[in-house]
C-alpha cells in the first residue's frame, strides 16, 4: 500500500490548491489505480481538504469512474435501439453464460473479463453490436458468441 499512497501522493500534488480540479484529479488516480476504491477515495477526501461525500457524489454521478476493479478485457454490449430491436438481451445472455457470471456480477473472478452494457455505440447498421477493448463485432447471433470470446480467452492463455 505504501506504493500505492506515494503515487497518490503524487498526482494529489498536481492538483492541490487548484479549483476544479477533482474530476480530472479522479481520473488520473482510476488511471494510475483502474479503479476508484472506497479507501483511495477516502485519502483523496482527506489529503485535498474536500468532503469525502462531494468526492463519492463525483465518482457515483459520472460513468466514466469504475468503483470496483475492471477485468483486462472490457466488454460493451450495444442496448441502444437498433440493437434493442435485434436482440441485444440475446448477446448480453449469451455472453455472460459464456463467460459464467453470476446474475450480479459484471467481472470474472479471474478479472480476465468486464461486461456493461452502453446506450449506443454507434453502429446501428450492424446491429446487434458488443465491442471488445477496441475491436467492434456487428450482426451477432447468439451462437457466435463463445467463439468470438475464445479469440480473447485463447490469447489471455498464450501471455
Amino acid at each position: 500500500m505504501n506504493n500505492v499512497l506515494k503515487r497518490l501522493d503524487k498526482i494529489i500534488t498536481t492538483y492541490q490548491g487548484k479549483k476544479g480540479s477533482l474530476i480530472p484529479l479522479l481520473q488520473e488516480t482510476q488511471n494510475e489505480l483502474g479503479f476508484l476504491s472506497r479507501e483511495t477515495m477516502e485519502y483523496l477526501a482527506e489529503k485535498m481538504q474536500i468532503p469525502a461525500a462531494e468526492i463519492f457524489g463525483v465518482a457515483t454521478f459520472y460513468s466514466m469512474f469504475r468503483l470496483e476493479p475492471q477485468g483486462k478485457h472490457l466488454i460493451r454490449v450495444c442496448k441502444g435501439t437498433a440493437c434493442h430491436v435485434s436482440d441485444a438481451d440475446g448477446i448480453k445472455k449469451a455472453v455472460v453464460d459464456a463467460l459464467q457470471l453470476a446474475e450480479d456480477e459484471n467481472t470474472t473472478s479471474d478479472r480476465q473479463f468486464t461486461v456493461m452494457e452502453v446506450a449506443c455505440l454507434g453502429c446501428c447498421s450492424l446491429a446487434p453490436v458488443i465491442m471488445i477493448d477496441d475491436r467492434t463485432y456487428g450482426k451477432l447471433v447468439p451462437e457466435a458468441i463463445p467463439a468470438i470470446l475464445h479469440q480473447y480467452i485463447s490469447e489471455t492463455s498464450n501471455e
